[in-house]
């Protein structure tokens, strides 16, 4: 049996039962299960169950007794599904991207309440990796940083050269499988940009000289002033965002390295336990990441913005008020940043991630604005921000409030 849910969006108006059945029909041809004008077709059948959506059961054997597998139906369907929406009218996802983490399957959120853990161990395996990856500059360090960190590490080596390391795997010393078994997830099962190869392309790009604000001086370290020099970084990052012009592979690692930048000022506000700065530095990492694993290129500005987040790293949490108010002035103009990613995303028609960067931006302003009080927010934003212009370099007129769904 094979068996598809199809359901609408909160915002989309309710279809009728004959457009549920042409979307129905139009869904079992584009898997090839049922094509258009095949008497010998599977049997299928589209039940409604609310107003908002269908569940489709097909059979896998045909009329005439041959059977029929679903071959990479899920991205048949999802490209049908885009079809749909703008044949009809309706909400329009965005095409699949493959940017988005590998989220916990059943199993893992069963066990896991089962057990009484408030998070699950991909995901707290996950924003540890993460955090350790902008903190390091190289994998020795990077490794060391997990196992002092509590995080289990495995290293694999290659088959043809066995001194040379071609992945790692990372665990937690209480998750176990029935057996009393390691439950060991590698780089690429907790994001696809986590895998060894795509960290060494990091590293590399961020031993690119940086900057001199980004380089530490005697007297300098104290953490507000790294986080003053953090913003002004920022600021300019923005800036090249919002010019990108036709250059839009320098902006991607632009903005890649502000994720670090946020990822490390999360930790330093909540620590290993997480909380909402960290959630917004998950969705604003989806929307910096690059489709398809695709590497990405170096720049003084990328190598300027890792500098500044290994810095905030080692620093470690924050403990007075002139440095909250510092990392939260930084934590503004990372939300100015967002939204010009956002403008990015959209102009590449990069549905996902401009949401993504949207709901980023919103977050961190929220964080932002309840830190430092509106007063001292008004005077931090100031009367208006940098020109913003799109992606080809023209200056455009504000739009109104969009979707941020």
């Amino acid at each position: 049996m094979w068996h598809a849910s199809i359901r609408n969006h909160a915002t989309d108006r309710t279809l009728t039962d004959q457009q549920w059945a042409h979307i129905a029909a139009e869904m079992m041809a584009a898997v090839d299960l049922a094509p258009h004008g095949d008497p010998h077709a599977v049997r299928w059948v589209a039940i409604r169950h609310a107003d908002d959506h269908i569940h489709i059961v097909a059979t896998l054997v045909r009329q005439d007794g041959n059977t029929v597998w679903a071959w990479n139906e899920r991205l048949k369907a999802q490209a049908a599904a885009r079809d749909l929406e703008q044949r009809y009218g309706l909400y329009q996802l965005g095409p699949a991207d493959r940017t988005a983490h590998r989220h916990p399957r059943a199993a893992e959120q069963n066990k896991t309440a089962r057990q009484g853990h408030t998070e699950i161990p991909r995901d707290r395996l996950r924003r540890e990796v993460r955090a350790t990856a902008a903190a390091a500059t190289d994998e020795a360090k990077f490794f060391t940083r997990l196992q002092a960190a509590g995080v289990l590490v495995r290293v694999r080596h290659s088959t043809v050269n066995p001194d040379e390391v071609t992945g790692y795997a990372v665990g937690l010393p209480d998750h176990h499988t029935a057996a009393g078994d390691t439950v060991w997830y590698g780089g690429g099962r907790l994001a696809s940009d986590l895998t060894l190869p795509q960290l060494r392309r990091r590293w590399r790009s961020g031993s690119t000289v940086a900057s001199d604000a980004a380089r530490p001086r005697p007297g300098t370290h104290r953490r507000a002033t790294t986080f003053r020099q953090a913003t002004e970084a920022t600021r300019r990052a923005a800036e090249d965002l919002a010019h990108a012009g036709v250059d839009h592979d320098a902006a991607s690692t632009t903005a890649y390295s502000a994720a670090d930048v946020l990822v490390s000022t999360a930790r330093s506000f909540e620590g290993r336990r997480g909380g909402p700065l960290t959630d917004a530095a998950e969705i604003f990492d989806r929307a910096a990441r690059e489709r398809h694993r695709r590497p990405l290129g170096r720049s003084r500005r990328a190598s300027e913005l890792r500098s500044l987040a290994r810095l905030i790293a080692v620093m470690g949490r924050l403990t007075g008020d002139n440095d909250t108010a510092a990392a939260l002035q930084l934590v503004l103009q990372l939300s100015m940043l967002a939204d010009n990613l956002a403008d990015l995303r959209e102009a590449q028609d990069r549905l996902h991630q401009a949401r993504a960067a949207r709901r980023a931006a919103d977050k961190l302003r929220s964080i932002a604005a309840h830190g430092l009080g509106s007063a001292a927010l008004s005077a931090a934003v100031g009367p208006t921000t940098w020109p913003r212009t799109n992606v080809a370099g023209r200056p455009r007129a504000d739009r109104p409030t969009r979707d941020r769904a």
